[in-house]
């Protein structure tokens, strides 16, 4: 097995556009007002959710692991998003979207987010579920039910479903990704 080391990248508007985009006020900019609030509300559009139906808002605690990522998942119905409810930094392991049926290696990344960023997904990107880094945190989930149904129909080490592929990519592509 092939172990590949992925160096943890601090995500910006442009490394980060290939998978999706940051949930986060960008530096420097000033959100559009509100008649009604004046400067006491900025709004910032961090782009459409995109969902056709059945969409969940789920809480993860998310206990420190092992650095290693043996699967890879994506989805086709919608734009998958994590926001932290903790204020701790959190790696996300991400490929970009592919017509194929399994990620390109070469293009796999380790983003490590600092407090108070979240990320949504483009439809297809290939990621493994979020890292704590330091303690266990809670995310903000964003995603299908039918996501959740796909991942208890486990086969081989593997799930598949409408909305759903989840690789056993050490199997499959003899890799083993480690930050």
């Amino acid at each position: 097995m092939t172990c590949v080391r992925l160096p943890l990248i601090e995500p910006d508007v442009a490394n980060f556009a290939p998978f999706g985009r940051l949930l986060a006020v960008p530096p420097g900019q000033r959100g559009a007002r509100s008649d009604f609030y004046g400067d006491a509300v900025e709004l910032y559009d961090p782009g459409a959710f995109v969902s056709d139906a059945d969409t969940r808002l789920s809480i993860a605690r998310v206990h420190p692991r092992a650095r290693s990522v043996r699967y890879l998942e994506r989805h086709f119905k919608h734009t998958q998003a994590f926001v932290p409810l903790t204020a701790r930094p959190f790696v996300a392991v991400l490929g970009p979207p592919c017509p194929h049926t399994l990620p390109d290696v070469e293009s796999v990344r380790a983003f490590r987010f600092p407090p108070g960023t979240g990320f949504m997904m483009h439809i297809g990107t290939w990621h493994e579920f979020p890292f704590a880094l330091e303690s266990t945190m809670d995310l903000l989930v964003i995603l299908r039910n039918e996501t959740n149904r796909d991942l208890e129909r486990r086969s081989h080490d593997e799930a598949e479903g409408a909305d759903l592929q989840k690789r056993n990519v050490q199997n499959r592509l003899g890799v083993q990704f480690e930050f």
